[in-house]
């Protein structure tokens, strides 16, 4: 998935039934945390096991961000790559770390986190940078 340059994805975890404005404001403290901004284009993504968080949905709408579900198998090959391992995320979705091979995952081969995931109030997000490599 070639994505064009300078992009952005926001992989998000949740708890079931968290909020769009709960998702929002933790992205909010991921992105002051590394003092960045919201890029543009924006990929918000996670696994097919939040496929039907409607927090998550809503909180990409509302960043005007294409919402992507990822197959396990394009969450399994960036495993390598993640730089959390949390056994809670490796029982529940067999991954390290389900927000950062997500963001990973979604920003192509080229992308790289910029820091470990960030988690408050039952959300995770990992914040994923890729540039056009020339």
């Amino acid at each position: 998935m070639g994505l064009g340059k300078g992009m952005m994805a926001l992989g998000i975890g949740c708890r079931k039934g968290t909020a769009a404005a709960v998702v929002l404001a933790v992205i909010d403290e991921a992105l002051q945390a590394h003092d960045l901004k919201l890029a543009h284009p924006l990929f918000i993504a996670t696994g097919g096991i939040k496929a039907e968080e409607e927090g998550i949905r809503e909180a990409a709408n509302q960043l005007g961000a294409d919402f992507l579900i990822l197959p396990d198998e394009a969450l399994q090959a960036v495993t390598s790559r993640t730089l959390t391992r949390s056994e809670l995320s490796l029982a529940h979705t067999g991954l390290p770390s389900l927000s950062e091979a997500a963001a990973l995952a979604a920003a192509g081969p080229t992308a790289r986190l910029v820091g470990p995931r960030h988690v408050s109030r039952g959300v995770t997000c990992a914040i994923a940078i890729s540039e056009n490599s020339l």
